[in-house]
């Protein structure tokens, strides 16, 4: 696609406003050259290699986390969460993988597992939006 090309349809892509500031929005196929993707085609499903991991023990560091989940696939990233007033640890953390196929195995596996005498609880991470809420489907406790 030429530049005059996109242009024209960045031109033509609506605004949005998103709190802070206004922006175009130009659909993936609106950026990408026709003959990759067919019109109408469905935009592929987003990747998550990040694992958000709950239940972590206070004495757990981003080293064990690492070498707990190392041996599912590369681990690029681990961050746990710490409390801004003590210092320790809040009990959970993200792990990111390389590749979904690692991460996907990695939930599998180490779901439920006790690590430093704490069964972790394991799922895919949700993607940050800023400034807007994040709306957690909850299981209703009314029979």
């Amino acid at each position: 696609m030429t530049p005059r090309a996109l242009l024209s349809r960045l031109r033509l892509a609506p605004l949005l406003h998103d709190g802070h500031h206004l922006r175009r929005l130009v659909s993936a196929a609106a950026a990408s050259p026709p003959d990759e993707a067919p019109p109408g085609a469905p935009p592929p499903p987003p990747s998550n290699s990040r694992l958000f991991v709950a239940g972590l023990s206070w004495s757990v560091d981003e080293r064990s986390l690492t070498d707990a989940f190392s041996t599912f696939g590369t681990v690029t990233e681990v961050r746990i969460i710490y409390d801004k007033n003590s210092g320790r640890p809040r009990g959970f953390g993200f792990v990111h993988f390389s590749n979904d196929h690692e991460a996907k195995c990695a939930k599998d596996a180490m779901d439920g597992k006790v690590m430093l005498g704490r069964p972790l609880r394991i799922s895919f991470a949700l993607e940050k939006v800023r400034g807007a809420p994040v709306i957690v489907p909850r299981l209703s406790t009314v029979k």
